[in-house]
């Protein structure tokens, strides 16, 4: 599906975001993962978040899909009609259909669900972006198999699959009709070079859909491929934000490790 939008906009624009936590099982104390942050993103760019571990990386996606709220700032997000929502002030309700239609996340691991197969998982992430059952099988098979996974596996229950497997069915569901933001957190971890091949192509598809992406992952290779713009972030801040070429060769090893 090829996306319809003002490209000149940003669609997500992220500004001056803190997100402190309290420990309360230790001492109490407040520990600051995020500190005033700041960026856009546009329809169709790839943007890799780089930083070492404990930058920051993971918990900016979540605070962009709200599962995590957040301490200081805001979140816009520009709907189809060109008008803003500040996602960290949306009702529940509001950011689950946001989330059906509009912004979708692909962690590193699938919540396995015993009673449903394969298929009817990605099959289900199609229709809560308004496919229609139909559309949404067919459209699963042809993503399932894009990636990988053998239509043996296709009806089995995914508690039973291997991590790779979860992993590429998790991008499947991720990308059928996707949304026009979509969130990546480390999604070819656990592939070996020839799944992950597949599933770096599969992504690289998305920018010709107008699909936004912002992505971490621990792969210089993939983000050389992938990224338009890469983000470094240190101790929860933005420190570096520039094109691939320029920001990539600045990256150390610790600057893509879990």
């Amino acid at each position: 599906m090829t996306m319809t939008m003002n490209k000149t906009l940003p669609i997500l624009d992220v500004q001056n975001v803190s997100k402190s936590f309290t420990l309360h099982n230790i001492d109490g104390r407040t520990v600051t993962a995020l500190e005033d942050a700041s960026f856009v993103v546009y329809p169709g760019e790839h943007v890799s978040l780089a930083g070492s571990s404990g930058a920051g990386k993971s918990t900016l996606l979540r605070l962009i899909y709200r599962t995590y709220s957040i301490t200081a700032g805001a979140v816009k997000f520009r709907l189809t009609n060109d008008e803003w929502v500040d996602i960290a002030q949306l009702s529940d309700a509001e950011v689950i259909a946001l989330r059906g239609r509009e912004i979708g996340y692909v962690s590193q691991f699938l919540h396995a669900q015993p009673r449903r197969s394969v298929i009817d998982l990605v099959a289900r992430a199609g229709v809560s972006r308004g496919m229609s059952i139909a559309d949404a099988h067919e459209q699963a098979g042809y993503s399932l198999a894009r990636l990988g996974i053998s239509r043996t596996l296709w009806d089995v229950h995914t508690s039973v699959l291997s991590g790779g497997e979860k992993q590429r069915v998790n991008i499947a569901a991720g990308l059928i009709s996707p949304p026009r933001l979509l969130l990546l957190d480390e999604p070819v971890s656990a592939l070996d070079p020839e799944n992950r091949e597949r599933a770096i192509e599969v992504i690289a598809d998305l920018s010709d859909q107008g699909v936004a992406v912002l992505a971490v992952f621990h792969d210089l290779d993939a983000i050389s491929r992938l990224a338009s713009r890469i983000i470094l972030m240190s101790r929860g801040n933005v420190v570096t934000d520039g094109p691939v070429d320029l920001v990539l060769p600045q990256l150390t090893p610790g600057d893509i490790q879990p």
